[in-house]
């Protein structure tokens, strides 16, 4: 977490001077990163303090985040293997940089990569990216609450605020272009896009930023999260695990509420409870993918649309046919958007070790085949000559509301995804979700399924992050880091 704030009145005039310094060591690269960023983010605060109280006289109050830069005269990796870590031509590169506090440990995997794959030194200094006071503040600070409707009013005067000129997401939807002379993007995100997006993970979630794990559970129901819960406060007590994190207590039910089954390194498992809709499977995924987790998973009810389908049989995507739209202008239809072979060998064979079926057997309990996402939830309402024709065209097996939205925007975050659907009804075989059957079918079905995606999960993190992380979603000019 980051520390607290000291309140030296000393400390509201402006920070020291920090020149551009240049490193082939990660470590010491990170700990002046961490000593700008600290600094930077002591003199907002301090001056916030002092403007709280109505004792700023300073007219105009800007700190900058730090920035890392590398050039090089080669473009070469040491390891043809790695899909990140490298830039793709000569050239600079740039990015800047917040939250050390959260992203040490991907700071320093990143840069030490940069090194080892240019044997060029990376450098480190101030950029000219300011940092907005609400992003100083944290996610736990609330303007209404703690300041005066006039000094809500009157904030601009004295900081900067946030900037959605600069915030958009053209660098990871590969239409961002540099402009003559600048500098190449080194990271999907700059600094002001993380901040936004741990903020909206706070708020979404219930749960502070540095408690997401980096491998991430989705489901549309809360029969899941009970079971997680679960499993979770029994598995926190074991050794190898850090503890299990609840949203927090704040009177207010998060709308996306987040669970934590922490590991000291972070590679424990984060489950969220979305919601429905595609709209949601895409507010959720676009601030967690700051985060850059090694996998996400979405497991939830779908209906079965094959007649040799039954009610809890399960249903692994290889195929999305895309009918939600909400992705349209980001990953246009015409984008393929993949299975992922380490993903998929993992839930099959959880699936097998879970249920006790192998080999052909497996083809009992599970379909493997093309899921339909739509942002219709009365999809069944149409006409049925025509949706049966289009599904059947498409070869799907299933359709949900989520799935299709989070592989895409897994795709195009460069996270490696999956789906695992159970079958819950069969409407256009005549098998409805009605109350009773429903509830009787949750209770039975929910903890063997989660089940199988934690065991899909460790299994995946018994793979390197160099394994997951393939060359199957990078594009032609990548940024460097993962």
């Amino acid at each position: 977490m980051r520390p607290e704030p000291c309140y030296d009145v000393s400390m509201s005039k402006p920070p020291k001077t920090f020149k551009p310094r240049t490193f082939k060591d990660p470590d010491k690269a990170l700990a002046v990163v961490q000593e700008i960023y600290n600094t930077h983010i002591d003199y907002l605060l301090n001056s916030f303090h002092l403007f709280g109280q109505g004792k700023l006289e300073e007219e105009r109050i800007s700190a900058c985040y730090p920035y890392i830069s590398i050039t090089t005269k080669m473009a070469r990796k040491a390891d043809s293997r790695l899909s990140y870590g490298f830039v793709p031509r000569p050239g600079t590169y740039k990015t800047t940089l917040t939250r050390p506090d959260i992203f040490d440990r991907y700071y320093s995997k990143q840069i030490g990569l940069l090194i080892d794959n240019h044997d060029v030194p990376v450098e480190i200094g101030v950029s000219d990216t300011q940092i907005p006071i609400h992003f100083a503040l944290g996610e736990n600070f609330h303007l209404e609450r703690d300041l005066s409707p006039q000094q809500v009013e009157d904030m601009p005067r004295y900081f900067d605020v946030p900037n959605l000129d600069i915030m958009d997401d053209e660098i990871a939807n590969a239409t961002y272009r540099v402009k003559e002379g600048q500098p190449g993007p080194l990271s999907l995100f700059t600094a002001p896009r993380i901040d936004i997006s741990l903020q909206r993970l706070k708020h979404y979630c219930g749960s502070d930023s540095h408690h997401f794990q980096n491998y991430v559970i989705f489901t549309n129901y809360q029969f899941y999260i009970d079971e997680f819960i679960k499993i979770g406060r029994g598995k926190a007590k074991k050794a190898d695990y850090a503890g299990f994190v609840e949203p927090d207590d704040s009177g207010r039910a998060p709308q996306m509420p987040a669970y934590h089954l922490k590991r000291e390194d972070g590679s424990g498992i984060t489950m969220i409870n979305i919601g429905v809709g595609p709209s949601n499977a895409k507010t959720i995924t676009d601030h967690v993918a700051v985060l850059r987790p090694h996998a996400w998973l979405m497991l939830g009810h779908c209906a079965g649309l094959r007649s040799s389908q039954n009610l809890g049989d399960y249903a692994l995507a290889h195929g999305y046919l895309r009918e939600d739209h909400i992705l349209d202008k980001d990953v246009p239809l015409s984008i393929p958007i993949p299975a992922l072979a380490e993903i998929q060998v993992a839930l099959e064979d959880a699936v097998a070790e879970v249920t006790g079926q192998s080999g052909y057997d497996l083809k009992k309990v599970m379909r493997t085949g093309t899921v339909a996402t739509t942002d219709d939830r009365n999809w069944e309402l149409r006409s049925s000559v025509k949706q049966s024709l289009g599904l059947s065209q498409s070869r799907a097996i299933a359709m949900d509301m989520e799935s299709g939205t989070i592989a895409a925007n897994g795709f195009r975050f460069r996270v490696p995804y999956g789906t695992l659907l159970c079958v819950s009804d069969k409407p256009l075989h005549g098998a409805l979700k009605l109350p009773g059957m429903a509830d009787s079918f949750y209770r039975e079905r929910v903890e063997q399924h989660l089940k199988i995606g934690l065991l899909a999960m460790e299994k995946l993190r018994d793979l390197s992050p160099e394994k997951l992380h393939s060359r199957k979603l990078r594009s032609f000019n990548e940024a460097a880091f993962q």
